[in-house]
């Protein structure tokens, strides 16, 4: 089974966000430039993890990005359930759909492999992707310095 790109950059996000950030606030800015990523599309990945109770963002001054405590101790295996959708791994019901949908092995025997794709993702708490050596390694990541300032908008 292959995850989105959504869900690996909401992945990563949560991640960043699940260990200490420092002294600076961590916004949805400083994910995407840590990450390598867009900041449109990380923005889109903070604000579903936002509606999924997972995220909280404050704004103003000392504001910025912050895990709630359903966030820090999710399942993994909710979390990217949540963020893939309910999409079994083929489309059956395509267009044009396919001749063997009514008698066919090969669906459920997909959809039970990724039933247990997630299974072995329910008992993982975000809390526990971050023990070391990844936290440290999250830590240690800045912005690409090969990479030229983009000019923000004042």
């Amino acid at each position: 089974m292959r995850l989105t790109k959504f869900t690996d950059l909401a992945l990563r996000a949560v991640m960043r966000l699940a260990i200490p950030g420092g002294s600076e606030a961590v916004t949805t800015r400083a994910v995407a430039e840590v990450m390598d990523v867009p900041y449109a599309h990380m923005a889109k990945a903070i604000t579903r993890l936002q509606h999924l109770g997972v995220v909280e963002a404050r704004r103003g001054r000392g504001g910025g990005l912050a895990l709630t405590s359903l966030g820090r101790h999710a399942s993994v295996g909710w979390l990217v359930r949540e963020l893939e959708g309910e999409d079994e791994v083929v489309a059956c019901e395509g267009d044009p759909p396919c001749p063997l949908r009514g008698a066919c092995r090969l669906r459920r025997a997909l959809r039970e492999a990724q039933e247990a794709f997630y299974a072995t993702l329910d008992p993982l708490t975000v809390a526990d992707l971050v023990t070391s050596p990844t936290g440290p390694a999250l830590i240690g990541l800045t912005g690409r310095p090969d990479r030229p300032a983009v000019a923000r908008p004042g």
